[in-house]
């Protein structure tokens, strides 16, 4: 078993939720709480000045209330530190949206325990397959950067995306070896 899948399991103990960090809590959340739009908000500015108009696909807070769509947060002491989601886009496959951490959390392994509770959910609810999509720009390397250490493969377009020199599409089995540390 990896370091990832280990925070993986100990995040969907009960009691334990995100506990792969030690100190956090990852959780479902409402996307309309005012501490999670900030940082919706922030993700999409940040998206938005590194992306050219009309290849953005972060979910504002209304698509966060998709019912195919669930948010989690992390947070330690009430403080939070990362969301991200996991939208269900048909039996097999889901895919992962929304991922940002905090400026101040970053280099604490909050992304990578976010995206190893994020799976493990994928995986109990059955998904065999997650993808995702991000920008191919030298501003979004850390998360291309991280994407590829839990296991992630580029791949092409899926869903309704079309291809794109902007976008960098990932994905990973989950039904094949389990995630990489």
């Amino acid at each position: 078993m990896t370091v990832l899948d280990m925070a993986a399991a100990r995040a969907r103990r009960p009691g334990r939720a995100g506990a792969a960090v030690p100190g956090i809590r990852i959780s479902i959340d409402d996307p309309r709480a005012s501490d999670v739009c900030g940082l919706v908000e922030y993700h999409l500015k940040f998206a938005r000045s590194h992306k050219p108009p009309g290849d953005v696909h972060a979910l504002d807070v209304a698509g966060l209330l998709d019912p195919a769509v669930t948010l989690f947060s992390c947070r330690a002491g009430g403080e939070l530190l990362a969301v991200g989601a996991l939208k269900h886009l048909d039996r097999s496959r889901a895919e992962l949206k929304s991922m940002h951490t905090a400026e101040a959390a970053r280099g604490r392994g909050i992304g990578r325990a976010m995206i190893a509770h994020i799976i493990g959910v994928a995986r109990d609810r059955g998904f065999r397959q997650v993808s995702l999509k991000t920008g191919s720009q030298p501003a979004f390397a850390p998360a291309r950067a991280l994407y590829t250490s839990v296991g992630f493969t580029p791949c092409g377009p899926f869903g309704g995306y079309r291809p794109s020199r902007d976008s960098t599409f990932m994905t990973l089995a989950l039904d094949g070896p389990h995630l990489a540390a």
